[in-house]
Formats: C-alpha cells, sequence, structure tokens
C-alpha cells in the first residue's frame, strides 16, 4: 500500500490492527454477555421481555448517538473523540457490573451502546483520511480480519466469567477491555484530520451537511445494501441463546461455536474483499458476494422446512452467510462514503446509524418473533439479504441510466 498521510509512518497492519481493536467494543458488549442471560435473569429477577430490551436498548443507544460520532469527529479531530468514547464506555460498563435493577442494568447497556460506535464510526474516517481507491479496501479488509478474532474469543470469555465467577464478572470485563484501550489510543492513534480540513461545529452546518446527506438516494441505497444484509447473519447471534439452549440443547459454554462460525465467514469474507482489491470491478464483487449470501440463505430456509435442526445445519449456514456479507460490505463502505469526500465522519455517522438501527429493530422485533423455531430464523435472514440486494438492484439501475444519459 502506498501511504498517504505524513502522520503514518508505521506498516499498515500496525494501523488495522489498532483500528479494528477499537472496533471490537461493539461485538464485546453483545457477545461476551449472552451466555449470561439466564444468570443476569435470575439475579435481577427480570422477565425475558427486559432482558432483550438490554439488547435492544443497547442496539437503539448505539444507531442513534452513530448520527453524532462521525459529524464530531469532523470538528474536532479523530483522535478526541474515539478517546472520549472509549472513557465513557468504561464508565457505564462500572454501571453494568453494579447494577441492581434491571432497569439500571438497561440504561447501562444505552450508555455503553452511546459510546462504543466512536471508534466504529470514526475508524472508517480515518480509512479514508490515509488511504485511497483500492488501498481502502485492501485496509478494510484487514481491519475485518483483525476485528473478526474479537467476536470469536467474547462468548467464550463471558461464558466462562459468568460459570466461575459470576455475570456480574463479565462487564467488569468489559470495563477493562476499554480503559486498555484507552491507554493503546492514547500513546498510539494519531490525528489523522489537519484543522484546515475541520468542518466547523455549528448548528447551520450540522444541518446543512445531514440534509445533504440524508436526501441523497443513492447514499441511502448503498447504506441499506451495506447494512441491511449483516443481519442475515446476525439474526442468528440474537437468537442464540434460544436457538442453541432451547432448540438444540447446548450449554451455553458451547455457544463459541456458533461465534466462530459467524466471525469465520466474516475473515474468510474480508481476506477474499482484500485479494480482489484492484484486481476485479467493485461492482461485480458486490454481485458476487450476494449471490453467495442469498443461495446459503435460500437453502437455510429450504433444509430447515423439512429436516430437524441439528448443530451443523444451524450453525455452518452462519458462517457461510457471513462469507457473503464480508466480501462485499468493504467496496460498498467505501462506496457510501465516495458520496461526501468532504464529510467522512458523518458520511460514515449516517451510514452507521441506518445499519444499528436495523439492528435494533431486528433485535427488538424480528428476533423475538423469529426465535420460535430454527426455520423461522432462516426466514428473517434470507429477508434481510432480499432487502439489501433489492437496494443494491436500484442503485445500479439508476447508476446506469446516470451513465447513459452522460452519453
Amino acid at each position: 500500500m502506498t501511504r498517504l498521510h505524513h502522520h503514518w509512518d508505521k506498516p499498515v497492519w500496525v494501523l488495522a490492527a489498532l483500528l479494528a481493536a477499537l472496533s471490537t467494543l461493539g461485538p464485546f458488549a453483545i457477545d461476551t454477555y449472552l451466555p449470561a442471560f439466564d444468570a443476569i435473569t435470575q439475579s435481577l429477577d427480570a422477565t425475558p421481555v427486559q432482558m432483550q430490551q438490554t439488547l435492544s436498548g443497547y442496539l437503539l443507544g448505539f444507531s442513534i448517538m452513530m448520527l453524532f460520532h462521525g459529524a464530531l469527529s469532523d470538528s474536532f479531530g479523530r483522535r478526541s473523540v474515539t478517546l472520549v468514547g472509549l472513557a465513557i464506555f468504561a464508565l457505564a460498563s462500572v454501571m453494568c457490573a453494579t447494577a441492581t435493577h434491571v432497569g439500571t442494568l438497561i440504561l447501562g447497556r444505552v450508555l455503553q451502546g452511546m459510546s462504543c460506535g466512536a471508534g466504529i464510526v470514526v475508524g472508517r474516517a480515518v480509512v479514508r483520511d490515509v488511504f485511497d481507491a483500492a488501498d481502502a479496501q485492501r485496509l478494510m479488509s484487514q481491519i475485518t480480519l483483525f476485528f473478526g478474532v474479537a467476536p470469536a474469543i467474547a462468548p467464550v470469555i463471558g461464558g466462562w466469567l459468568s460459570t466461575l465467577a459470576g455475570w456480574r464478572a463479565v462487564f467488569w470485563f468489559l470495563a477493562l477491555v476499554p480503559t486498555l484501550l484507552f491507554i493503546l489510543a492514547w500513546s498510539a492513534l494519531p490525528e489523522t484530520l489537519p484543522p484546515e480540513k475541520r468542518q466547523p461545529f455549528s448548528l447551520r452546518s450540522l444541518a446543512r451537511g445531514y440534509w445533504s446527506i440524508g436526501t441523497d438516494r443513492r447514499f441511502l441505497l448503498l447504506a441499506i445494501a451495506s447494512g441491511v444484509p449483516f443481519n442475515a447473519m446476525f439474526v442468528f447471534i440474537l437468537a442464540a441463546p434460544a436457538m442453541l439452549g432451547h432448540h438444540l440443547g447446548m450449554p451455553p459454554t458451547q455457544f463459541f461455536w456458533l461465534f466462530c462460525s459467524g466471525i469465520g465467514g466474516i475473515m474468510g469474507g474480508a481476506w477474499v474483499s482484500g485479494r480482489l482489491a484492484g484486481r476485479m470491478a467493485r461492482e461485480r464483487q458486490v454481485r458476487l458476494g450476494f449471490i453467495a449470501l442469498l443461495s446459503v440463505a435460500t437453502l437455510n430456509v429450504l433444509w430447515h422446512s423439512f429436516m430437524a435442526p441439528t448443530p451443523v445445519s444451524a450453525i455452518l449456514p452462519v458462517g457461510l452467510t457471513a462469507f457473503g456479507w464480508s466480501m462485499l460490505t468493504p467496496v460498498v463502505t467505501l462506496m457510501v462514503m465516495d458520496r461526501f469526500p468532504e464529510r467522512l465522519g458523518m458520511a460514515a455517522s449516517v451510514q452507521g446509524s441506518i445499519a444499528s438501527f436495523t439492528n435494533a429493530v431486528v433485535a427488538g422485533v424480528i428476533v423475538p418473533i423469529a426465535m420460535s423455531s430454527v426455520r423461522n430464523l432462516a426466514i428473517a435472514s434470507l429477508c434481510m439479504g432480499v432487502i439489501g440486494w433489492a437496494a443494491w438492484k436500484t442503485f445500479r439501475v439508476w447508476q446506469r441510466r446516470e451513465a447513459r444519459a452522460g452519453n
């Protein structure tokens, strides 16, 4: 890769590892505490609906605040926004660890969601600050590869912590992780947005930027095409306690098989995406990713419509679906941000907010309905893929019309 920014003179993989580490708070905040669901329910005398709210509340807070992380970084710089987000997440985790009522836990989860998006959003903007074109796609793929390790080990850590030390130990662990990341970011994260490129922090400037992005139909279609298909895999992760525990009779310490399958697929798709960067047209790569995702999702529905679920039949499609999504998403993410190169942070924020809002709806509405059977979860997964594919096809139709009109 060619270095394009004078603030970064270390090997590229170091930057990829650092940005991936900052992005681990999201999956850690979700995956680590899922094996402790039953223990938390009994300890706080919570209902299943309230426990689901600890997840949907986190995702809702994540989606709302995602709108502002990038805009703040466009005005105040990437580094400061990241550090503040890490500090707030650590404090919110302490609140969860010391909660004596489920309402306090839900509030702490909302604060976790509102703060953890800083690393994800700002990381995408940093990639675009530093690199261009195919190099940016390769770096995004490397970030996804590093990022894939965290969700694979998170449920294992959560399962053992909750078993050996109780569910509160899970949240103390979630307080330790951002503390260490804060120290790492303080010492190694560069400021990649120079003052002369920053946007004024004023209501008029922000409103103008959000209006410009929010009314760009092509931007919205690309954001849907990259964000919604993630839920083709995510529905199974969110429903892990019901699918693995209830339908398949697996203990919490075995939940890691599901997460390993999903993360293995993400890492495999990211590796392929990185290898194809600059060698294959972006549109073709996205098409192949959707073909892989939709083919697996369709076969998953057909199989579980006629066959009883087994650990292999329920878990393997998760990894294959994740492969298709991970193959297409680095390309589409960069296409989204390229719509507004002067407001990379804000563009990343809006894209992330759309994706996380979809995740919150899936967690709070779709999963509670679909988790009654593995077949219903497979149907929900297929629907998420179809929505993303329809958005991509619509974008391509408009793109071709625009090209013909230009000629």
